[in-house]
């Protein structure tokens, strides 16, 4: 019987250690996730941008960041085409063709690097936007390797910008900031910084929390039982490589510190990020100059953008309608 105890006693202690150590290996990647390289679509528009109605211009940030810049230039292509005809169908304030009085800072989300983001800009940039895209640390072609969800990011936003505003001569009077799941947690904070340029402010799929999304997953990784144990683990790698908590990154608690027009867009479908998530934080904007909820029918976490619902055009059409023109 006590032999028999004895290695209860250890299998129980390599299961916690076990499954620990696992947990640390998952919040490993959460904030070093495998690098995206360039697939033959990001050639295809970086080869011939004007085959999608957009001018490239890249340059790499002081701080190594590197961003592209895009512009509109000749014609739409057929994706581009579409979100046009649509804001014309709702009589929205679209500007002429060619024209880009309007900034539009794309943040991407985990695993994804800026050039994922290309085919968005190609539908904004038909609308009148000039849209700006950043690898993000610990994605892309980014020098830094660490991802901290908003936490050590919140300032590059604004940041490269800038320095694309005075290296190319536009003016960021009537800039906004799209993120997108993480890209929205980094988006969200840098709404509130000091001197925030940002004119509206859009969210789509994001979570509220980072700390009940990393408990949430756990638990359905190893079940109601060794759930902690795996969320554990994973937020104990998160705050040894960043120095915070996932806690830290909770964009419900800053809400009341965004004042800019906020939208925000969750697929219906989300099993990675549930609507719910974005519903709180939604409520959570009680100082907003105004928000809006947009429940997209049947998008799943990575297929906010492919569905049938007209996405492109009522992100477009409330921007337009949101941000005042550049003088």
């Amino acid at each position: 019987m006590k032999r028999f105890f004895r290695w209860l006693s250890i299998l129980t202690l390599l299961i916690l250690l076990g499954t620990t150590g696992t947990g640390m290996w998952l919040g490993g990647e959460v904030i070093r996730p495998a690098r995206r390289s360039l697939q033959s679509h990001h050639r295809e528009m970086l080869a011939h941008p004007e085959a999608f109605g957009m001018r490239l211009k890249p340059f790499i940030a002081l701080d190594g960041t590197p961003v592209v810049v895009c512009e509109p230039a000749g014609m739409p292509g057929k994706r581009g085409r579409l979100v046009r005809a649509q804001l014309t169908a709702r009589q929205a304030p679209l500007p002429r063709l060619g024209e880009c009085d309007r900034v539009l800072v794309l943040v991407h989300g985990r695993r994804m690097r800026k050039e994922d983001m290309l085919f968005v800009a190609e539908r904004f940039c038909a609308a009148g936007f000039r849209c700006i895209i950043p690898d993000l640390p610990g994605h892309g072609d980014h020098p830094l390797e660490v991802a901290g969800y908003g936490i050590t990011e919140s300032a590059l936003p604004a940041k490269v910008a800038a320095e694309a505003a005075a290296k190319f001569g536009f003016s960021l009077e009537s800039a906004s900031l799209l993120g997108i799941s993480m890209g929205g947690a980094i988006a969200m904070r840098a709404a509130t910084l000091p001197d925030a340029p940002w004119k509206a402010l859009v969210l789509l799929c994001t979570f509220d929390d980072l700390a009940s999304v990393v408990e949430t997953q756990a638990e359905k990784l190893a079940g109601p039982v060794f759930g902690p144990l795996l969320a554990f683990g994973a937020e104990t790698r998160f705050a040894l490589e960043t120095g915070q908590m996932p806690s830290a990154a909770n964009s419900r608690l800053l809400a009341s510190k965004v004042s800019c027009p906020v939208l925000i867009a969750h697929g219906t479908a989300d099993a990675f990020i549930p609507p719910e998530c974005g519903q709180r934080l939604h409520e959570a904007l009680t100082t907003a100059k105004s928000r809006r909820w947009v429940p997209v029918p049947g998008a799943g976490h990575a297929t906010i953008f492919t569905t049938d619902f007209p996405l492109f055009a009522t992100l477009s059409e409330w921007l337009l309608r949101e941000m005042p023109r550049a003088r």
